[in-house]
Order: C-alpha cells, then sequence, then structure tokens
C-alpha cells in the first residue's frame, strides 16, 4: 500500500509541468514572506484533493483560482505545523534551563536525555501535524479539527503507527534522492563539458558557472515543486488509508 502511495504520487506530481514552473516562480519571490503562504496554501489544495480521492484515482493538479482563499489556507498551514512544534521546543528550552542550573555529569546527562526527548517529540509533532492538516482538509477546513488530538490519534492508530513512520521517513529518502541524482546529473553534464573545454585549450569557469545556475534554476521551477507537491499528495493519501 505504501509504495501504491509513493507510486500515485510520482505519477500525479508530473501531471502539469505549466503548475511546477509557476509553482517555481512564486516561489522566487517568497523572500517577500506573502508569496510563502501560497505555496503552502497550494500544497494544502493538494492534500484536500488527495483526502477526498483514492490512490491510483484520476484527480487532477488543483488550480490557482480564489488565490485570496489560497492565501489564508497558507496562512493557517503554517499556524498548525508551528503550534505542533512547539511542544519539542519548549520541552527542549526546559530541559536547557535545567542542565544550565546544575555542573558537572548531571548537567550533560540532562541535556542528552532532553535532546533524545526533544527528537522523539519532534518526530511525533511532525507527524501529528501532517495528519492534522489531512483531518482538517477532510472536515471541510475546520480548523479546530487540525488541533483534534485525540481524533487524530485515532486516525493513526487505525493507519498504523508504523505505516505512518515508515510512509514519512521514505518520503524523506525519497526527497533526497531525486535532489541528489538530478544535481549530480546536471553537473556531471556539465562536468564532462567543463574538462572537454579544458581539452581543447578554452577555460571551463564559464561553464561550470553556467552549470551552477542550470542546477539552480531547476530545483527553484521544476525539482522544488515537484517534491513539494509529491510529499503532499502522498501525505493525504496516506489519510485515506483509515477511511
Amino acid at each position: 500500500m505504501i509504495l501504491d502511495i509513493y507510486k500515485d504520487a510520482l505519477e500525479y506530481s508530473a501531471k502539469d509541468w505549466k503548475t511546477l514552473v509557476l509553482l517555481g516562480v512564486i516561489c522566487l519571490f517568497s523572500f517577500l514572506l506573502l508569496p510563502a503562504f501560497l505555496i503552502t496554501g497550494y500544497n494544502y489544495r493538494v492534500i484536500n484533493t488527495a483526502v477526498h480521492g483514492i490512490i491510483n484515482g484520476r484527480d487532477p493538479l488543483p488550480g490557482f483560482d480564489d488565490v485570496i482563499d489560497m492565501f489564508v489556507d497558507g496562512v493557517k498551514v503554517v499556524i498548525v505545523q508551528i503550534g505542533y512544534l512547539l511542544v519539542p521546543f519548549i520541552v527542549f528550552i526546559i530541559f536547557a534551563v535545567i542542565a544550565s542550573n546544575v555542573s558537572g555529569a548531571a548537567s550533560s546527562a540532562i541535556m542528552v536525555i532532553g535532546c533524545i526527548l526533544t527528537f522523539v517529540l519532534l518526530i511525533a509533532a511532525c507527524l501529528m501535524s501532517q495528519m492534522g492538516l489531512c483531518h482538517m482538509a477532510y472536515n471541510e477546513g475546520s480548523f479546530s479539527k487540525a488541533f483534534a488530538i485525540k481524533e487524530i490519534k485515532e486516525v493513526i492508530d487505525e493507519i498504523g503507527w508504523f505505516n505512518c513512520i515508515a510512509t514519512y521517513l521514505g518520503l524523506i529518502i525519497i526527497t533526497l534522492v531525486i535532489s541528489l541524482v538530478v544535481t549530480a546529473l546536471i553537473y556531471g553534464i556539465f562536468t564532462v563539458f567543463g574538462i572537454s573545454s579544458a581539452v581543447l585549450g578554452a577555460n571551463p569557469s564559464g561553464i561550470f558557472i553556467l552549470g551552477v545556475i542550470i542546477n539552480s534554476l531547476v530545483t527553484m521551477f521544476i525539482v522544488g515543486p515537484y517534491l513539494s507537491i509529491f510529499n503532499a499528495r502522498s501525505i493525504g493519501l496516506l489519510y485515506t488509508m483509515q477511511i
């Protein structure tokens, strides 16, 4: 089932390359902050489509209509994510304060325990926040449902904690592999061109610089948007495993 989710999401994310480029353009201006909420809002639309669909269905990519609604959804997504991440952050601060008020081995032991607990809580918070967003989308965008801890835990229990964590870790691995492979291919091609130009007596520095530029453009306008849709679709489909 998990492999089916990945297969669906990989194919779904490549349905419309114009959408990827448009998301890349929005990402280009995300330093202005406001466009960043449009990106998170669009990813929420992908999740919303997924939780109301089925694996290997014929769901289309969401459109870019109702930009204001998409922006509001993006703000809600960020608030949900920050809300869940506050828990491990606060726990870490508490342990850090306690450790700073003792000395010697006790201080180190407290910090080690604090870091381990924070890491465990961080994984749980990331998973809960993703399932919370799916739960919110499934319940017609009800913001309170994103923090309905008992209901979300029941969803995860139904899917299986192992399935959820395995899927989440798999998404991280797939994301890293795709990013590294694309980057390696681009740099490999331009490295060959650079070496060839050097053999012919030309200065290869311009070719290497062009390779860096091409890699940055491909990452921003193709790979980045593709992977963001892939992750959102996968999480949404994971949620449907309990429906």
